[in-house]
């Protein structure tokens, strides 16, 4: 039986989300914990950069931050039996190629729609047009990929944890960008996403109450 693993994370913060589905999906023991303050220690010396996430493994005595980082992490060490991942060649490369996509081209630019147009202190249209588009050709992407694959997820019929790791951020479309039909504008996307949303892992992840201010779709 594995020890419980630490993660550190609060409510609408979309990354450590996106790990404890990986969690839940492993079926590995887990706590949920909120640092007391992200830029000084204890946490600063787990994440230099202090920010969420960053997992205590005591399994293995491995400290690790960075979302992505710590879902190959737990994919290498403990999805032995290739659940959500593919052993083949080129598709084991194609999955690392979509959860760099989101880290670099979902997670960044929803981020800043998100603080743009909810939380800075002054409006600026520009900005809040600038990524409220990207967030609409990020969707598009993925719909279109969709679409032209005829496949259930992103690499052939199989989940991988590069689909799961999409989920948070979709999550909060309703959220800050309310005026975004994306059921009608990109229904591979919705099909896709719906189907991922009603995963056992995921509804209990997002109904935890250290999650409860996860922004809603």
């Amino acid at each position: 039986m594995s020890k419980t693993i630490t993660l550190y994370g609060h409510g609408p913060t979309a990354n450590p989300v996106k790990v404890a589905i990986i969690l839940e999906e492993l079926g590995l023991p887990y706590e949920v914990k909120a640092p007391a303050d992200i830029k000084a220690e204890p946490f600063i010396s787990l994440n230099p950069n202090g920010r969420l996430p960053a997992i205590e493994d005591p399994n293995t005595g491995f400290n690790l931050f960075e979302s992505g980082a710590i879902i190959e992490y737990l994919i290498r060490k403990y999805d032995t039996d290739a659940k959500l991942q593919y052993t083949t060649e080129p598709e084991n490369f194609l999955t690392q190629s979509w959860l760099h996509f989101q880290m670099s081209g979902q997670g960044p630019y929803f981020g800043q729609l998100a603080w743009f147009k909810v939380f800075h202190k002054e409006q600026l249209p520009s900005a809040i047009e600038r990524y409220g588009n990207e967030v609409k050709r990020v969707t598009g992407v993925i719909d279109a990929h969709l679409k032209k694959q005829k496949t259930k997820y992103l690499i052939g019929d199989k989940l991988t944890y590069a689909d799961l790791a999409f989920v948070p951020w979709f999550n909060a479309l309703g959220f800050i960008l309310p005026e975004f039909d994306w059921k009608k504008e990109t229904p591979e996307f919705a099909a896709w996403f719906e189907g991922l949303l009603s995963r056992q892992s995921v509804q209990t992840v997002l109904a935890k109450p250290e999650f409860q201010r996860q922004m809603k779709h």
